[in-house]
């Protein structure tokens, strides 16, 4: 519950979750469906009104200061204090802890001695959010909440972070993450729960979930073929009933349903008899944002 003009609005109900040790756990939703409020509840920076929350065996909105020096914290906003520059606040955030990490190998591994000199509220939006991971983890935490951590990094950061997360995650380190990034999701998490309105409406590891069929004009199986070819050409009984086929610009193609490998022998095979060497070919699967657009809707919130 969220207070709104006086009044107690249901945020979260319904829903149900396990993250554990040494796997990312990732919640993905439409704005508004209750992921950054499922985390500050978990953490304890919201209290709840009703159900149960354990952490690390503890009730997060009970527990003392034992509790929080075993999770790391990144919230969707960086909570970072404007004045201060990135290498001391790391450093007097360490202080606080008994076991920090090494601050100077931290800040290596994120760069951000390429900005050490710049004060907080100079810092980019990219730059921030690699010192809000700095600052999550420097404490040495057993469990990492990150909202939405890849928030405005640049292609490189982007890629050194998920390295850090696989990293950490196969040392044992449980993460539970948000992102609004479907092909984040599906490159990291081990496990995802997908929230609509506050409660949890699909769960799975990401193969179980692209394998779901979530809705009778879905199919599990179905696939996209896109190529390159000389534009306007007429596909009239070349490829097999219950496939679509468009051509969204001139002589850019896409074939999608249930492709077999008699539709591509078929296809490759009318190539032959034309002389046509499509310029370029790919074949992909239902992605995990087509499975989030089928349960969550395609409508805007």
């Amino acid at each position: 519950m969220a207070s709104l003009d006086g009044k107690m609005l249901r945020v979260v109900s319904g829903l149900s979750l396990v993250a554990e040790r040494g796997q990312v756990t990732a919640l993905l939703g439409a704005n508004g469906a209750g992921k950054t409020t499922t985390l500050e509840c978990a953490q304890g920076l919201q209290k709840r009104t009703g159900g149960s929350i354990s952490l690390l065996g503890a009730d997060p909105d009970t527990a003392g200061a034992e509790l929080r020096a075993r999770v790391g914290v990144m919230l969707q906003d960086g909570g970072l204090p404007p004045s201060a520059r990135p290498i001391p606040l790391l450093r007097h955030v360490a202080g606080m802890y008994k076991s920090p990490m090494d601050v100077d190998a931290l800040v290596e591994r994120l760069g951000i001695n390429q900005f050490s000199r710049t004060g907080v509220r100079r810092l980019s939006g990219g730059q921030k959010q690699r010192l809000a991971l700095a600052a999550a983890l420097v404490g040495n935490p057993e469990i990492l909440f990150l909202d939405e951590p890849s928030a405005g990094l640049d292609p490189q950061s982007r890629q050194m972070v998920f390295e850090l997360i696989a990293e950490l995650r196969d040392a044992g380190m449980g993460i539970v993450l948000t992102t609004h990034l479907m092909d984040d999701a599906e490159r990291l998490a081990d496990y995802v729960y997908i929230i609509d309105r506050g409660h949890n409406v699909a769960e799975g590891t990401v193969a179980e979930l692209l394998r779901h069929d979530h809705s009778a004009d879905s199919g599990a199986s179905d696939r996209t073929l896109y190529f390159d070819a000389p534009a306007g050409l007429d596909f009239t009984g070349v490829i097999g009933a219950g496939l679509s086929i468009t051509e969204s610009r001139s002589g850019s193609y896409a074939i999608t349903g249930a492709i077999t490998p008699a539709d591509l022998a078929a296809l490759t095979a009318w190539w032959a008899e034309r002389n046509i060497m499509p310029a370029s070919l790919r074949l992909e699967s239902r992605s995990l944002e087509d499975v989030f657009l089928d349960i969550s809707g395609r409508d805007l919130r």
